[in-house]
């Protein structure tokens, strides 16, 4: 079912009528135009909704997201392991340290829930 709208037609030939017939009658004009406007108002209110959205499920105690505490974690762990690696392994231990963390990053991601 659509929602009523006013329609423009309508506006239209008021606007013209109150043109013609000057400003002796801006009240009548005023009054007819708006009692048009609360009868789509009413019609609108009184039509059924049908969108509504689902509430969101509530989280549970336990089941709190860390994503940004493990992205947090990631890079603070990330500035220290860098350095070490690259001392004593040159580019492969960096690359190799930065797999690991990307590893542990996917494995958090993806994990069963």
């Amino acid at each position: 079912m659509t929602t009523p709208r006013l329609p423009r037609e309508d506006l239209t030939a008021a606007m013209a009528a109150r043109r013609e017939l000057g400003p002796d009658y801006d009240d009548a004009f005023i009054e007819t135009v708006v009692d048009r406007i609360e009868e789509t108002l009413d019609a609108r209110t009184a039509a059924p909704r049908t969108r509504r959205r689902a509430p969101a499920p509530e989280p549970r105690s336990g089941d709190r997201d860390h994503s940004l505490a493990m992205a947090i974690l990631s890079l603070l762990a990330a500035i220290p392991l860098s350095a070490i690696s690259v001392v004593n392994a040159g580019l492969p231990g960096l690359l190799i340290a930065l797999a690991g963390i990307v590893l542990i990053n996917l494995t958090y991601v993806f994990r069963p829930r």
